[in-house]
């Protein structure tokens, strides 16, 4: 009898230390995470703010996250993204387009999410696009409704009186052409007269914008990098021509904007990071996962820029806070 306790005992135990050496095990898998940041601007930032304390929550110190910022190059992105894939991390977060683009170029087989993307399909070059890419790449998208962004510059500008929307983007982002021909179709619907007024780089940006102010008689800015890192710049051109701009992000809005129909990048980073956690810790495929996008949408303005301009805003737009 108790040679079989001791033998009951001894299995017990034997079971119990597995189990614990399991958990251990589980409990010190250290993940590796390199992010690829386009250009440093709120937006992005606030975007890989966002995704850095998801997996923080999530992981505690069980993920090392290395950020490296491209400062708006693409063969930046390049050099950091085969960097990354070199030291076979175990995913890549891509903030922004040119920033994913570099990590699909670089890899097929590590898993990549991307964030700050507006159409993953245009920035895919994918067509027959379903929600998902069929790759080892998924994602966040941060583009607000375009067809809502026109509906708000009709309100803030109508037709009869600024019948002249002149678009301003970089050309060297394909998502911010998309942007561009979409809403453009929903405000030639309403009336008003389209034209594009684009940059290649930011050494242009003035020059550009002065032409666009001349010639219309609103402006509207993408969810464009570039721009998003020169707004001082386009501010004292429009300003100077009393040339209000509608924004389709928040930060590109408090830096030279009136108004904006935006997203939270904290949040849309956030969930990328949740995301990334379900491809770590439970095998979630890229391939299989729908690319996701923000739940809401808020009405803001500058009230600063406002005040300059003489632009009264409705009750229900919220006052961007200022820096």
């Amino acid at each position: 009898m108790k040679k079989r306790l001791i033998a009951a005992l001894a299995a017990a135990t034997l079971v119990i230390t597995s189990f614990a050496a399991c958990g251990s095990s589980s409990d010190s898998t250290t993940y590796k995470v390199g992010v690829i940041q386009l250009v440093q601007h709120e937006a992005l930032d606030a975007a890989t703010e966002g995704f850095e304390d998801a997996l923080k929550d999530k992981l505690g110190k069980n993920v090392e996250i290395e950020v490296q910022n491209a400062a708006g190059d693409s063969a930046t992105c390049a050099t950091i993204a085969n960097t990354f894939a070199s030291q076979n991390v175990d995913l890549i977060m891509a903030n922004a387009t040119a920033s994913l683009q570099a990590a699909v170029a670089a890899t097929g087989t590590i898993p990549i999410l991307g964030t700050s993307v507006t159409d993953y399909a245009t920035a895919l070059e994918m067509t027959d696009w379903d929600g998902k890419t069929g790759i080892n790449v998924s994602g966040t998208s941060d583009l607000a409704p375009l067809d809502q962004q026109a509906d708000m510059l009709e309100e803030l500008f109508p037709a009869d009186s600024y019948g002249k929307v002149g678009i301003l983007y970089c050309t060297a982002e394909p998502n911010s052409k998309y942007q561009a021909d979409n809403i453009s179709k929903y405000l030639e619907e309403k009336g008003y007269t389209v034209s594009e007024y684009t940059f290649s780089d930011s050494n242009d940006i003035a020059s550009v914008t002065q032409t666009a102010c001349d010639g219309s008689d609103v402006l509207y800015i993408p969810t464009d990098n570039t721009a998003a890192s020169c707004t001082e710049t386009i501010r004292s051109v429009a300003l100077a021509a009393a040339k209000p701009i509608v924004c389709g992000e928040a930060g590109i809005c408090k830096g030279c904007g009136v108004a904006t129909l935006s997203i939270d990048y904290y949040q849309l980073g956030y969930k990328t990071g949740e995301m990334a956690y379900e491809v770590l810790v439970n095998g979630a495929d890229p391939a299989d996962m729908e690319v996701e996008t923000a739940e809401t949408v808020t009405k803001q303005y500058n009230k600063t820029i406002c005040e300059q301009l003489g632009i009264t805003i409705p009750a229900d737009y919220e006052a961007l806070e200022e820096e």
